[in-house]
Order: structure tokens, then sequence, then C-alpha cells
């Protein structure tokens, strides 16, 4: 349904027949991280996120889910892998199909 409140007129999945049904009833300012993402829009009071009502919860715990502006740096192990052993282990994998 189309946001009544903060984003006339925009697609909310928070919006219901009942009004707002987030806890608080309204989308709420982004924070500082939030800074450089494209999902944040201009709103009746202010930049607000256009994923999620509530930037500052999804930013306690961590890096946002949505953030479009970070970048992850996967980690892999450098652990040397026997070909041998690698071989055996795919081999087994196929007659147990």
């Amino acid at each position: 349904m189309q946001c009544q409140t903060v984003l006339p007129g925009a697609e909310c999945t928070f919006w219901g027949k009942q009004g707002c049904a987030f806890t608080e009833g309204s989308c709420q300012p982004i924070v500082e991280n939030c800074e450089g993402c494209d999902r944040i829009v201009e709103s009746s009071i202010g930049k607000v996120c256009g994923a999620y009502p509530a930037p500052e919860k999804k930013w306690a715990a961590g890096i946002c889910n949505f953030a479009t502006h970070v970048k992850v740096d996967i980690k892999t192990d450098d652990a040397k892998i026997n070909p041998l052993k690698a071989s055996k282990k795919a081999a087994g994998a196929k007659k147990k199909k």
C-alpha cells in the first residue's frame, strides 16, 4: 500500500488498513552510518531509508544489510588442500548419487 504520513504516495510494506504498522508509527530519520546509501529518500521529516523504517536498529548489530555504500571484505582461508584427498572426496560424492 502507499504511505500516507512520511512518504505520501510511495509504496510501503508497513502501511496497512489501520495506518502505519511499524511499532513507532512512522519512519525514523537516518543515522550517520547511512550517509552515502542509495536507498535514502527525502521525506516530510527529512532523510529516511526507503527500505527500512528504523535505520538505527539496523546499524545496532553491525553493518546494515540494506547498505549500498558499504563493501564487505570476505576473508578466505588460505589453507592448502591435498589434491589426492580432494579427488577421492569428489569421486566418493559421485558414487553416492
